[in-house]
């Protein structure tokens, strides 16, 4: 795949963006909650050995609904498919809090299951925000919604107090009150789509955005961007998910878990306004080969003794994503009939690191897990190489 370049284009249109930001910043939230929290609640149900099975579901529900929401938003728009996806993962963080406060292990992995089908969707967003600008914007325009997506991930991490006043008053644990949490603010996140006006997408009538996926998947370096997207969401997903029940094995107390998860949102998302342009400047390799570097370096400091090690891994971590993902989202934007198969494909390497993560953890520990994510964090440098030498945008192919 080829590396497009040009001059710098206008500025963005915040302000018109703005409800489909926030929308995405509320449902980041949410997803922190489902999938972190998920395996101190498996804990708490008495299968701790099963502490990776609801992030497991997760992901396989939004592996099985990304390609069908992909499909129904190139029929009948984004701001239909988003909104749906919004409404289906608040009803699946109610039915799971349901579940989890009366101990029914079974509805809270039905909860869980919704809230995955869900993320399949709205994740999908970012496709929405960098098809609005022009092609030299794009990393530019994923940056900003990464950065407006703190928002969201803070108001769960930050207010851990009053979660945890909350499951006082509700009679349960600060983990499964988050659940309810986070479907409230699914739950707005669904009405902001009735405010959103979606952009006309000013490069969607080139050649490449009428592909077929099999023509798409085809063009030399749409795969290894697949690979790329793919690798980070797992390492990112399995070390997030499983590392909080090592820092609870550690003696940490849940503020001091939701301060490890501050760290790793603030990673995630919070240096999206440098990232971003970065990318747009210096191209797709620097995501590649920075997001794999900073991957590597989260799984090996995971391992150390001590809790400093753990804030720091869990940094580096959501740095490391972030790169990749930023670079790979940007490539993608021109093939939309992959977008929803790649996030599946993603989906599905996250659901097998954490379910395969947690039985690891219970026969071999947590200090061979990293050492296989690590080795598994490596492979976005084959889709470094992959990327070709830049051209300029009006002469660019896929």
């Amino acid at each position: 795949m080829s590396e497009a370049t040009s001059a710098p284009a206008a500025r963005l249109d915040l302000g018109r963006l703005f409800p489909l930001y926030l929308a995405q910043a509320l449902a980041t939230g949410a997803t922190t909650v489902s999938t972190v929290l998920s395996s101190l609640i498996m804990s708490g149900l008495g299968s701790e050995s099963l502490a990776g099975l609801p992030s497991t579901l997760i992901q396989a529900s939004a592996a099985l609904s990304a390609g069908a929401f992909g499909a129904l938003m190139l029929r009948s728009g984004r701001r239909l498919g988003l909104g749906l996806a919004f409404t289906l993962g608040a009803l699946g963080a109610a039915v799971g809090f349901l579940g989890a406060r009366a101990g029914l292990m079974g509805l809270f992995l039905l909860g869980a299951a919704m809230m995955g089908g869900a993320q399949g969707g709205y994740q999908q967003a970012r496709y929405a925000a960098a098809e609005s600008v022009p092609e030299a914007r794009r990393g530019t325009a994923l940056g900003a919604l990464m950065l407006m997506s703190v928002l969201g991930s803070f108001l769960v991490t930050g207010f851990s107090r009053p979660i945890e006043g909350l499951g006082g008053l509700l009679g349960t644990t600060a983990e499964v009150a988050g659940w309810l949490v986070g479907g409230s603010l699914l739950g707005v996140a669904a009405g902001l789509m009735l405010a959103w006006r979606p952009l006309q997408a000013p490069a969607l009538g080139a050649k490449t955005a009428r592909l077929s996926m099999r023509a798409a998947f085809a063009i030399p370096g749409v795969r290894s961007t697949a690979l790329a997207l793919a690798t980070a969401q797992g390492v990112m997903v399995t070390l997030m998910s499983l590392t909080p029940l090592r820092a609870h094995h550690m003696g940490v107390e849940h503020a001091g878990v939701a301060a490890l998860i501050s760290g790793h949102i603030l990673g995630m998302f919070g240096f999206g306004w440098l990232t971003g342009p970065l990318i747009d400047r210096f191209g797709l390799r620097l995501g590649y080969v920075g997001g794999a570097a900073l991957l590597l370096s989260a799984a090996l400091t995971a391992a150390l003794p001590g809790t400093v090690w753990l804030g720091v891994s869990m940094f580096l971590l959501g740095l490391g994503w972030n790169l990749a993902f930023v670079a790979g989202s940007k490539a993608l934007t021109r093939f939309p009939a992959v977008q929803g198969v790649t996030d599946g494909l993603g989906y599905v390497a996250s659901g097998l690191g954490t379910l395969l993560g947690g039985v690891i953890i219970a026969r071999a520990g947590f200090t061979t897990l990293a050492a296989l994510c690590a080795l598994w964090a490596l492979l976005p440098l084959f889709s470094a190489w992959r990327v070709r030498p830049a051209a300029p945008v009006s002469t660019a192919r896929g």
